[in-house]
């Protein structure tokens, strides 16, 4: 599926084309209409599974759910996708915003694609375990769990950028400059070798069937049809191409000549494999600066969205409690967490 062909749903082109999704982002080719059937698809998935989260507690606050989780995912994206991409323009890499924006809502798409097909599995367990506690804990799972996926995307994304030479530029010049200007591979040509024993020219009428050893470059007188005397200069044998690897019997000698380990025959040039890489476009030396950033910028994210979270609940609701569209900030999302895994 080629990249300027439209798929039905672009969170299944992202599966299984995933390639051309890269591409593009690095051809920076019609980003805004990709990046828009995104974010519809991830605001779309995200209302959906925030509906199931709040229909724990009434039909009221599973519309607010529905409202308040894409909300989540939006304002986390816009207050640290500046810092991701200031900080790649500090490091040097030539990300665009709409590049940047692409990769992130990639993620989030992946991320909100998941968590909606876990929905069955969350109603399930809302049916039939009317646990609270339970309840909150499973999707927390579900979200992690989607989250990490998603986010395995956007490092794979900013890999094949890396690799086009979008994050660490002059690094992957240097690399590139350097192989190209190396030294062609010597191959490995062994020393000509006197030829073996060589027949002479068939005898005329009258003369021995039988061959003359005749050395390498000799001349041989040889007579014709009318008795008229010509020479001739045989040929040397040139022995066969032999590997690099240097043999304890070198061939073309005679049986029980051989070399010490590590002797190379006379005129041997022995072949340097390491001459021989393949240039690859793009390959840098070492992981850039941006990589490392980028693990960094997820830790940034994944705390900004579990506080934000927080600031916003409730999504479940607890049902012995009435309904609210925001409760007083107290605590953490991470002290809560806690507190439920010990009330199990």
């Amino acid at each position: 599926m080629s990249g300027d062909r439209p798929s039905p749903l672009v969170i299944e082109r992202i599966l299984r084309d995933r390639e051309s999704i890269w591409q593009q982002i690095v051809a920076e080719r019609d980003l805004n209409a990709l990046t828009g059937r995104m974010l519809t698809s991830s605001a779309i998935a995200l209302a959906c599974y925030g509906a199931v989260l709040g229909f724990f507690h009434s039909p009221l606050m599973a519309l607010t759910s529905a409202l308040k989780l894409p909300l989540l995912f939006l304002v986390t994206l816009v207050i640290c996708l500046p810092t991701l991409y200031l900080f790649n323009l500090v490091f040097g890499a030539r990300l665009s915003v709409r590049q940047s924006l692409a990769l992130v809502m990639v993620a989030i798409t992946v991320t909100s694609m998941l968590a909606v097909a876990f929905a069955p599995i969350s109603l399930f367990f809302l049916i039939t375990a009317n646990d609270y506690g339970f309840f909150k804990l499973l999707n927390v799972s579900i979200l992690t769990l989607s989250a990490l996926v998603g986010l395995r995307f956007l490092t794979s994304g900013m890999q094949v950028l890396n690799d086009n030479g979008l994050l660490a530029p002059e690094a992957a010049k240097v690399t590139v400059d350097e192989r190209a200007g190396a030294p062609a591979p010597v191959q490995a040509v062994p020393a000509a070798v006197p030829a073996g024993p060589t027949p002479a020219a068939a005898p005329v009428a009258g003369q021995s069937a039988e061959p003359v050893a005749v050395p390498a470059g000799a001349t041989v007188a040889e007579s014709t049809a009318n008795g008229a005397v010509t020479t001739a200069t045989a040929p040397a044998q040139v022995p066969p191409q032999v590997p690099a690897q240097v043999p304890t019997q070198w061939a073309g000698q005679p049986a029980g000549t051989s070399f010490p380990p590590g002797m190379l025959p006379p005129g041997y040039v022995a072949q340097r494999p390491w001459d021989g890489r393949t240039v690859r476009r793009g390959e840098p030396t070492q992981r850039p600066a941006s990589m490392t950033l980028l693990y960094i910028w997820i830790l940034l994210f994944g705390f900004v969205g579990t506080q934000l979270a927080w600031t916003l609940r409730p999504f479940f609701g607890d049902p012995g409690q009435d309904f609210s569209f925001f409760r007083s900030i107290d605590g953490n999302f991470y002290a809560e967490i806690l507190r439920i895994i010990g009330n199990l």
